[in-house]
């Protein structure tokens, strides 16, 4: 379960990283910034717009949408775990 969560986590380090931001400050700012205001609508001012509460910034994802996203994710990684065999091109099937 801790490596799902950690896994999840890669997508605001990521929009952080690519907006020039420290990735690994960003991140533990916004969870002490969670955490002490006890707001789950904290995230990564990507925008510079002065706050990290996306209502303010209107940026609104649906539940229903979310956990959409999720499930297919989780989908597409057991697709990718059940393969058994993977082999080189070239190699004879036996």
């Amino acid at each position: 379960m801790r490596a799902f969560a950690d896994a999840l986590e890669v997508i605001p380090m990521a929009l952080s990283e690519n907006s020039g931001m420290n990735p690994i400050q960003t991140m533990t700012e916004a969870r002490a910034k969670q955490v002490k205001e006890s707001n789950p609508a904290l995230g990564i001012d990507c925008l510079h717009k002065g706050t990290n509460d996306m209502q303010h910034q209107h940026v609104i994802e649906t539940l229903i949408g979310k956990k959409q996203q999720i499930s297919l994710a989780t989908q597409m990684v057991r697709m990718i775990l059940k393969i058994d065999d993977i082999r080189k091109p070239g190699e004879s099937e036996e």
